[in-house]
């Protein structure tokens, strides 16, 4: 599931796997290796990702369908 929705996220923003591999500071090829499914992706990596695209790893993980972020606690 994850790997669906990083490249679906990453194609509606029209940006290519060198852009985001670039914003997570890896190569390419490794980045290419989680939209895959070859390689899990890592909570660290989840995480960026999820900052990046302003969702929750929840809804990268398949947990749930809604985008949107949970609340920030304050």
């Amino acid at each position: 599931m994850v790997h669906l929705r990083i490249r679906d996220l990453r194609e509606d923003r029209d940006m290519s796997q060198v852009e985001i591999a670039q914003v997570l500071g890896m190569s390419q090829t490794g980045y290419s290796k989680y939209e895959t499914g070859e390689n899990s992706v890592p909570a660290a990596v989840l995480d960026q990702l999820a900052d990046f695209y302003g969702t929750s790893v929840d809804y990268l993980l398949g947990r749930t369908d809604q985008p949107e972020p949970y609340p920030k606690k304050k």
